[in-house]
């Protein structure tokens, strides 16, 4: 989501603070829910976030990386017809590592289906965030919703990378996450969000992650930046 106009929306960057001055400065509509993971968001806010951790009927349409197999108790996303889903994802060659960033692309899945339907606890969200993560970002889905913005668009996730496993129980990883065609979305109207496409809807999202005794990875913390030069694209 661009920096001009509109309401940036999910990946509810930080500060109530911030969502307040959104808000009034929309005005005319829509709030802002402060900005970052479900809807591109580049104006206004810090480039650097962190969440502290522990230490429209119809499906929408989720494409995996063509060299994917399908998973074993792969979860299953409710989300609406208008959100679809890109996740490039490549074997690594590693059981571990290729788990690890398995989990993080259903996680990030589950948390846009946690904002397109104003629910933060659902099975996918407690399969795949840790208690404090999941506590984060149920505050921010509440926040949303009680502004009367939901989300819509397309949102494509890349460079999917681990940077660290320690006794195959914790690890540290990273995504790119394009949102330059995700908006927000009136609730009542329908009407969309629409803004101008910037450097700042390409996000770097690193996460420290934990495996459950199912077999899960859990996000236990998640920091992001925008702009990265990592992740920004032509």
């Amino acid at each position: 989501m661009g920096s001009s106009g509109g309401t940036p929306i999910i990946y509810l960057r930080g500060t109530s603070d911030m969502l307040t001055t959104r808000h009034r400065a929309a005005a005319a509509g829509l709030l802002a829910a402060v900005a970052v993971s479900v809807t591109g968001c580049s104006s206004g806010g810090s480039g650097n976030d962190k969440i502290a951790g522990a230490g429209s009927g119809g499906s929408g349409s989720v494409t995996p990386s063509a060299s994917a197999p399908a998973e074993k108790n792969a979860p299953h996303f409710d989300l609406p017809s208008d959100i679809t889903v890109k996740v490039e994802r490549q074997p690594t060659g590693d059981a571990t590592k290729d788990a690890v960033l398995r989990d993080l692309a259903y996680a990030a899945q589950a948390r846009l289906e946690a904002f397109a339907t104003g629910n933060s606890r659902t099975v996918n969200m407690n399969r795949y965030y840790g208690i404090y993560a999941l506590n984060y970002w149920a505050n921010r889905v509440a926040t949303l919703k009680k502004q009367g913005v939901t989300i819509t668009g397309a949102y494509r996730y890349f460079g999917f990378q681990v940077t660290d496993v320690t006794n195959g129980k914790t690890a540290a990883a990273r995504y790119c996450e394009d949102q330059r065609k995700a908006y927000g979305k009136e609730i009542k109207s329908g009407k969309v969000l629409r803004t101008k496409p910037s450097a700042k809807d390409f996000i770097l999202n690193t996460f420290q992650v934990a495996k459950t005794p199912s077999g899960d990875w859990q996000i236990v913390q998640e920091s992001w930046k925008k702009a990265d030069a990592s992740c920004v694209q032509g």
